[in-house]
């Protein structure tokens, strides 16, 4: 009976640290499928941390550190009570990013079929691979794509909005009042971009592209 019972406790302390191990990969799988929401909706993550350096606890309290990125080798502090533990972990995300859709020519503004959405594993792509297509409406491309390449938020830039040169109209604004001018725009600036303005007096402005091509300035 005691060999028994000896038999029984050492398959116990065998199967807890994988019952626990396998506890707290459902909770990481959960923090970062909420971390997540909205860019993934298929997370997986792997703890890389050796078993015996796991939290003692069952339910640590989880915090991403040290990173911005959002899928990958990442680090995670488990607080249990005070005792903290550094974990390492591997999280692939599966989800919609953006890729040419057509050969696209290096100075080309992008229409609604050069891009597309296509499905696939997020952290195995090139660094800031574009998830929103509506980033791509109306960029100018500033290289050449080929068809089915994962746009990068670096291959593109937004269209001018206003032209170095261009007469532009001067909002300036402030507390029950508002004033409006005209000037020279000195700098190529798309929407919500700074753009410096040489006024008629000769002064020289600074304010904010707006969807109509003003230049607000908030006084």
């Amino acid at each position: 009976m005691k060999a028994l019972h000896g038999g029984l406790a050492a398959i116990f302390l065998l199967v807890s640290p994988l019952t626990q191990a396998s506890d707290l990969q459902e909770q990481l799988t959960s923090l970062f499928a909420q971390r997540l929401a909205g860019f993934s909706d298929e997370v997986v993550v792997n703890i890389r941390t050796p078993k015996n350096l796991l939290p003692a606890c069952e339910q640590p309290a989880l915090s991403v550190i040290g990173s911005a990125k959002l899928w990958g080798n990442l680090n995670v502090l488990a607080n249990c009570a005070g005792a903290k533990r550094y974990l390492q972990v591997n999280v692939q995300a599966t989800g919609n990013y953006v890729v040419a859709a057509q050969s696209v020519a290096r100075g080309s503004v992008l229409q609604p079929g050069s891009v597309a959405l296509k499905r696939g594993r997020l952290d195995q792509l090139p660094p800031r691979t574009m998830l929103d297509i509506t980033q791509a409406q109306d960029a100018v491309s500033l290289r050449d794509l080929a068809p089915g390449q994962p746009v990068q938020l670096s291959m593109l830039r937004q269209a001018w909005r206003v032209k170095a040169g261009q007469r532009v109209q001067v909002v300036a604004s402030g507390e029950g009042f508002s004033v409006n001018g005209e000037g020279q725009a000195l700098n190529n600036a798309a929407v919500a971009q700074n753009a410096r303005v040489r006024m008629a007096s000769g002064q020289i402005v600074s304010g904010t592209v707006d969807s109509d091509g003003n230049i607000l300035i908030n006084l």
